[in-house]
């Protein structure tokens, strides 16, 4: 399917000026367009929270998406990037015609991709690098990180459960059965009667 976008930030904008190009652009390209999204709203907001994110959501390969100019799918170059990409990984060809732009299966499109990958990748990386940084900066100004030596959590898995860990003791179940439903290692369980003291003949009352 063909979609024609357009985006204005304010009433007072029309959108017919747009409207207008991408038809003429389509008559000229013996394009039809099949459904029109419109809306007015900043660029600055994220496409998940215009139409726009609706309409990338359900686009497949071989649709085509046509604007005016590519300032009208985001006010930011990392917000067009993201759309593109998005688009790109599905094989969804965005159209400008401003701009003259095309993103399709050509050699470019595919040097794009590698560019986006290779910025997400290089931003993955100074985000790891910066986590680095911190975590040593906090120890030298001597902050503990994570638990301490020696101290166990205060919650494990069966945390909140000994009154039906004493109710399965009671009917009968061996520990060996009782790990089975609880669904962890009998010897999990067996530490975890022992520390909490539960006993396997009367069934703990809730207070």
């Amino acid at each position: 399917m063909n979609y024609g976008y357009i985006r204005v930030s304010t009433d007072k904008q029309t959108i017919e000026n747009q409207r207008y190009e991408i038809n003429r652009f389509c008559e000229h390209e013996h394009i039809t367009i099949h459904q029109w999204i419109e809306e007015t709203t900043s660029g600055t907001k994220e496409p998940d929270k215009r139409k726009l994110g609706k309409v990338l959501s359900k686009l497949q390969k071989g649709d085509i998406l046509i604007c005016a100019e590519l300032s009208r799918l985001g006010r930011s170059l990392l917000m067009i990037m993201d759309i593109l990409n998005q688009c790109l990984k599905r094989e969804v060809q965005v159209w400008t015609i401003k701009d003259n732009y095309r993103l399709g299966v050509d050699i470019s499109s595919k040097v794009l991709a590698f560019a986006f990958g290779l910025s997400a990748e290089i931003e993955r990386n100074l985000i790891s690098q910066r986590t680095r940084e911190a975590l040593v900066r906090r120890r030298a100004e001597g902050v503990i990180l994570g638990r301490p030596k020696g101290r166990k959590s205060s919650r494990v898995k069966l945390t909140g459960r000994e009154n039906e860990i004493a109710g399965l003791l009671h009917r009968g179940y061996s520990q060996n059965r009782a790990a089975r439903h609880l669904k962890v290692h009998r010897i999990t369980l067996g530490k975890f009667i022992k520390e909490h003291s539960i006993n396997p003949t009367i069934p703990r009352l809730s207070i």
